[in-house]
């Protein structure tokens, strides 16, 4: 497809209206474009080899390419939640990380069990597994999951004077649970902030993230595979 090239104005540049449907729709797509820019696209180097305008330019796109990674957006850009009842059921689980940075005063105060609000670690641990059972209705989205198993370790880091949280979920079922075990590494560390704020207000979490998930169409995953 050619774009004729004539003598004018950059300013007033047309491209003649050919006598077929191509230079029809190549004339109107320079009158958009100089509306637009104010001034026609330039010609140099356009050859019938040129690939033609894409419905998927924008970034923003509506394409169904990019969409089909967005399962909670239907066709009109509205949230949805996923239907999952034509889905096979497998048997899966997941597990998240997360730390939680305390500095050398609060890390000793846990270590030794001196936080006035009590057993830091135990009372995380507990919240962690609570969490992971109310997901359902702190994610909107998220279904609510049957789960058969909910661990969260603590694990006390001296070197950088840290807690360190694993959280895992499982279950048995239509839809997977890694949103359960962030969720569990999450309420735990929230926890230990809670516990320990009154001793310190630079406490930080960091790191929360999916470590690994199995089961359902896209089998396993590993962030260290």
């Amino acid at each position: 497809m050619f774009l004729r090239h004539i003598k004018a104005h950059r300013s007033l540049g047309r491209c003649l209206i050919g006598r077929n449907n191509h230079d029809l729709t190549i004339a109107e797509l320079n009158r958009e474009l100089e509306s637009v820019f104010g001034e026609p696209p330039s010609l140099d180097g356009l050859s019938s080899s040129a690939p033609q305008v894409s419905d998927c330019a924008s970034p923003i796109s509506s394409c169904s390419e990019e969409r089909a990674s967005l399962t909670h957006v239907d066709s009109t850009g509205h949230a949805k939640m996923v239907d999952v009842s034509s889905k096979q059921e497998s048997k899966r689980v997941a597990v998240a990380s997360c730390r939680v940075l305390l500095g050398p005063k609060v890390f000793n105060l846990v270590a030794s069990n001196q936080i006035a609000k009590g057993d830091v670690l135990t009372v995380a641990k507990i919240a962690g597994i609570n969490g992971a059972k109310q997901t359902g209705n702190l994610i909107p989205l998220c279904h609510n999951i049957g789960l058969t198993h909910v661990r969260v370790d603590l694990t006390l880091n001296e070197k950088d004077h840290s807690v360190e949280i694993e959280g895992e979920a499982a279950t048995t079922g239509k839809t997977g649970v890694e949103m359960e075990a962030m969720t569990a590494v999450t309420i735990a560390g929230l926890t230990i902030y809670d516990m320990c704020k009154a001793a310190s207000k630079e406490i930080c979490m960091t790191d929360i993230r999916l470590e690994l998930k199995t089961g359902g169409k896209s089998g396993y995953w590993s962030r260290t595979k």
